[in-house]
């Protein structure tokens, strides 16, 4: 069983206790610890839409907000598995994420690396912003399973 907080509040100076950031993320893993969630099952924490910058890096890889996880995504997979947590992220398929940010489409083998390099046990992939006729051809499904093969040989 997983956790997720959904809601895209950014703003952390006003709003400091729902703003979705580090912090935020490692108080929930430690709540799951120390009431007793994580022994009954709620195993992983799933950090969902915006957690990432507008743009990706120079080397075309996606990037933590920087003001909001200044740790990076691999040092907050740390926290959770140190926890005997483990870590779930978001992305989506499409050229943008639901909520505007950069999506994997033509992106599909370095997020899968990026990925695996900080640790990441689990994505939820999302289908904003894709290409209808894609789907209408099957074309979705082929491009999904080359992302889970992908993240499969990491």
């Amino acid at each position: 069983m997983s956790w997720t907080k959904f809601y895209c509040e950014m703003d952390c100076r006003r709003h400091p206790f729902s703003c979705i950031n580090e912090k935020l993320y490692m108080d929930m893993a430690d709540r799951l610890v120390e009431d007793g969630y994580a022994h009954a099952g709620y195993n992983t924490i799933h950090i969902d839409d915006c957690w990432m910058e507008r743009q990706r890096d120079s080397t075309g890889r996606l990037v933590a907000d920087r003001s909001r996880f200044p740790s990076g995504i691999g040092a907050l997979a740390d926290y959770m598995h140190q926890r005997g947590l483990k870590l779930g992220i978001y992305e989506d398929y499409g050229t943008k994420t639901c909520a505007g940010f950069p999506g994997s489409y033509g992106y599909l083998k370095i997020d899968a690396q990026t990925f695996a390099e900080w640790k990441v046990d689990y994505l939820k992939l999302d289908g904003c912003n894709v290409d209808i006729r894609l789907m209408a051809q099957g074309r979705f499904i082929d491009k999904i399973m080359i992302l889970d093969n992908r993240i499969a040989n990491t």
